[in-house]
């Protein structure tokens, strides 16, 4: 009995996702087939509290979870707030402006002036004599008694971390390895961050940059994972910690702690891969996402079931990643979002944003200051007298919506407040369409070809009007729309990339040299998959290459087909450009020599998959109303059914208006829409 009951309990699996209002968890029985959710407060600043706190209400002891998933925004948060460890950074004489040159590029792209204050002040970037050619040959080998004075320099200066940034270390690393070496042995905490180890990649920006954003964030996320890994343990947790890539993969948590730069987009990475997961299973294999929290709205396309990827991203101005992630456009149109009218007499929502803390209007903590979720308020799609997050927010009050829409937007404007509150939307439905199409449109796919996936706890109350503004046919809204991200942490696979530059013309590419890199590459990131201790069903590789013709600034990546890379040729490299150069411009250069620039790997451990079906309501169900509720919508009333969206059967089909509520997250169904539960669970919206 007790071994039975032992091994149930070790069946779950517990995906984590810490936002700036609640800390979302998904809990999967894998043993009983069943799932559910759980959400209590973060802790801004204390992450972990709210972590455990909902570790706490997931099983009576942290002994009965097998895997427990995190997505993380520790490492952003820091960034953003510059609370990062005070880091130094050690480089070739001549080079220790790279991170405050950047591309000579300025905030505002027409702006006359712009500041930018880098994350290591000038003081902190010590320079040694050491210098490789651009073409890997070695002009002046390092002075290692210098190396060895100036990390003494930055460890009386106070420094908890260290970079060490050498030019031209893709072409040959041995002179920062030498000194790498050198530091550590001096250094007394494991904090050294070597930029080839990094990001092996030309161009001496990005990699100066994100080898110094990894080192200052390593004290921040690596004391975070520790401490929550400790007090894990200490509650009887003796299963695996991962954490979620900005890559929409997993990795362990020694990893992260290694690579820390990896979890910038670790959250809203993992809702996009638990979307891509969701629309696959409901026969969507294109779908757009977007993910409506407090503060921002992140848009994400997923095409023929695969999320894309970006090369690099910049948390802010300057602070550029460059580290294969999951492609999102992000914009300031949140639920707290602040709306205003400017001088000009233009409404504007966002990007200010009342966040959490105090919150909007309708929270009674102290702003007055109207936002999105007043206007949701106010006009009657959201309840006041109900509760948001299933009760961890106490009932809204309405008449401070009305109060703070009135005296800034309905009386600047000389507006009905009503008019007022549906002028904000309208503004921020604009935002968030414009967003669809930059990821869309701007890339060539055409959105009407699509679905769209709303999730976060705001997205759902605007899935119609995303669908009449952007003219997607179907919207998905998944069964727990507020907490698809801790969803995503526990559908993730684990993965693993690697760049290598080789910046060659394609007619002198060593192939031999290139498969015996891929090899390399290869039992590098099977090594860290093998450490992760997780259980995999089957391994899978993927190579590409980073190719332009010659002339060309911006490379184009060029995936190679899986049983291809064991017989690399140069044919089949140059067949495989052509292909994608014709398919994303339309046409291919004859004439013009091809040029090989990066190597580019990655190693995906697939993890055992859950059948979605979980997540659809079982029995009989409930398609009767709760009652009705007055909606403002095209500037007049409407009589909105309510019902408990949980609670309708497989099969369902709900007429609008109308107003389905749930713990997570409002659907607000507009008149002229359908929706029916499909057999995932999902609301399948259309027109009618």
């Amino acid at each position: 009995m007790n071994a039975t009951v032992e091994s149930r309990d070790r069946s779950l699996i517990v995906g984590v996702d810490v936002g700036g209002t609640f800390t979302d968890l998904f809990v999967l029985d894998e043993a009983e087939g069943t799932a559910r959710i759980v959400k209590v407060p973060s802790t801004r600043g204390e992450e972990a509290r709210g972590f455990m706190n909902g570790v706490a209400r997931v099983a009576d002891s942290a002994a009965a979870i097998s895997t427990i998933v995190h997505g993380t925004t520790v490492g952003t948060n820091a960034l953003l707030e510059r609370k990062v460890a005070r880091t130094g950074i050690i480089t070739t004489r001549g080079f220790r402006d790279v991170l405050e040159m950047r591309r000579r590029d300025r905030p505002q792209t027409w702006g006359l002036r712009g500041s930018f204050v880098p994350i290591v002040p000038r003081e902190l970037r010590r320079e040694v004599d050491e210098r490789v050619l651009a073409d890997g040959t070695l002009h002046t080998a390092v002075d290692l008694e210098q190396v060895r004075a100036e990390t003494r320099a930055l460890l009386d200066a106070g420094c908890e971390a260290v970079c060490v940034f050498f030019i031209n270390t893709y072409a040959n690393p041995e002179n920062e390895r030498l000194a790498v070496a050198a530091v550590r042995a001096l250094w007394p905490n494991p904090h050294v961050t070597s930029a080839c180890e990094v990001l092996p990649e030309i161009r001496e920006f990005e990699r100066c940059s994100t080898a110094t954003l990894n080192a200052a964030l390593q004290p921040v996320v690596g004391k975070y994972l520790e401490r929550l890994e400790s007090d894990l343990r200490a509650h009887g947790f003796a299963g695996e910690l991962l954490v979620v890539q900005s890559n929409g993969g997993v990795m362990s948590r020694q990893t992260a702690s290694d690579l820390p730069v990896r979890t910038a987009l670790s959250g809203p990475a993992a809702g996009v891969i638990a979307c891509a997961a969701i629309a696959r299973a409901a026969g969507f294999p294109n779908v757009i996402t977007g993910d409506m929290g407090g503060t921002s709205f992140d848009v994400s396309l997923v095409a023929s079931g695969e999320a894309a990827l970006a090369a690099q991203t910049a948390i802010e101005f300057g602070m550029v990643i460059r580290s294969p992630m999951i492609q999102i456009e992000t914009i300031g149109a949140g639920g707290g979002s602040i709306a205003s009218v400017d001088a000009s007499a233009m409404l504007q929502v966002g990007p200010e944003s009342a966040g959490s803390v105090p919150g909007p209007a309708c929270y009674g903590r102290g702003n007055m200051r109207p936002t999105v979720t007043d206007a949701n308020v106010l006009l009657g799609r959201i309840a006041a007298d109900r509760p948001l997050g299933g009760g961890l927010l106490a009932a809204l009050d309405a008449q401070k919506s009305r109060q703070a829409i009135e005296d800034h937007v309905a009386g600047p404007l000389g507006l009905d407040v009503y008019a007022a509150a549906e002028a904000i939307l309208t503004v921020a439905n604009a935002r968030m369409a414009g967003a669809i199409r930059l990821v869309s449109i701007e890339k060539g796919h055409d959105p009407r070809r699509f679905a769209y996936m709303p999730f976060g706890g705001g997205g759902a109350l605007h899935v119609c009007a995303m669908m009449r503004e952007v003219g997607v046919t179907t919207g998905i809204v998944p069964r727990y729309p507020g907490v698809t991200s801790a969803l995503g942490c526990v559908i993730a696979d684990m993965r693993h990339d690697a760049v290598q530059t080789l910046n060659k013309p394609l007619d002198e590419l060593d192939v031999g040299e290139v498969g015996r890199r891929i090899a390399e590459l290869s039992a590098s990131c099977q090594q860290r998959l093998e450490s992760s201790g997780v259980r995999f069903d089957e391994v899978r590789e993927m190579v590409a290459f980073d190719m332009l013709y010659a002339g060309q600034t911006h490379t184009l990546p060029v995936p190679m087909a899986q049983d291809s890379t064991a017989t690399l040729t140069r044919d089949g490299i140059q067949h495989a450009f052509e292909q994608a150069y014709a398919s994303a411009f339309g046409r291919v250069l004859d004439g013009i020599a091809i040029r090989v620039m990066n190597l580019r790997y990655a190693r995906i451990g697939v993890r055992p998959k859950f059948d979605l079906a979980v997540l659809a309501p079982h029995g009989v169900g409930c398609t009767e109303p709760l009652g009705t509720q007055r909606v403002f919508h095209h500037g007049e009333w409407h009589e909105a059914l309510r019902f408990a969206r949980l609670d309708l059967p497989v099969g369902a089909r709900v007429d609008g208006p109308a107003i389905l509520e749930q713990a997570d997250t409002t659907v607000w169904l507009e008149p002229g829409f359908q929706a029916e539960v499909d057999a995932f669970g999902n609301l399948l919206v259309s027109l009618k």
